[in-house]
């Protein structure tokens, strides 16, 4: 008896340990999200990191991209592409949906139904952005950046365990 019950509250508390991700942009209604995933960005020396988050809305899906940056001028800007594991890319326009605060800028790019199907399959190996920012001695570094799904920046020939995030298992889940 006491093993059917931990077994029921081990999955019950599991359940919502899933559904506790979700995503508001500039405070609309909570969307169901992924982890927020740290994508390595080694061209980025600033902090070589930028955060991934993935969404579900009623019409497709939503990636939040959000990276530190130096000075309150930059910001990620144009459009932003997402190249999968079996090599296709979305192509994301920029709707200006941006937020910046204590040293981090975020922007927002919406999916359709069909690109929403193919993240569903396939993993994300990278994000390609644009950070762009005011002309200053000592500011921002600007350019285009790629983020790729790695989990760590070194690993030895040895190591044998993933080295990427299961995005498309995640997605599939919301």
């Amino acid at each position: 008896m006491n093993l059917k019950l931990t077994l029921l509250l081990l999955l019950f508390i599991s359940t919502f340990a899933k559904a506790q991700h979700s995503i508001s942009v500039k405070g609309s209604a909570l969307f169901p999200a992924t982890q927020e995933y740290t994508f390595i960005c080694e061209k980025y020396a600033f902090t070589g990191e930028a955060k991934i988050q993935i969404a579900k809305t009623e019409k497709g899906g939503i990636l939040k991209i959000t990276i530190d940056t130096a000075n309150d001028k930059a910001r990620i800007a144009g459009g932003l592409y997402v190249d999968l594991a079996n090599a296709d890319v979305i192509a994301c326009t920029d709707k200006n949906v941006k937020e910046s605060n204590e040293g981090k800028t975020t922007s927002y790019y919406y999916f359709t139904p069909a690109e929403w199907l193919k993240l569903k399959k396939n993993d994300i190996y990278a994000v390609r952005f644009i950070i762009s920012g005011g002309p200053t001695t000592f500011g921002n570094q600007t350019g285009y950046f790629t983020a790729y799904n790695k989990m760590n920046y070194f690993s030895t020939a040895f190591d044998k365990s993933k080295k990427t995030f299961d995005t498309a298992k995640e997605i599939s889940v919301l």
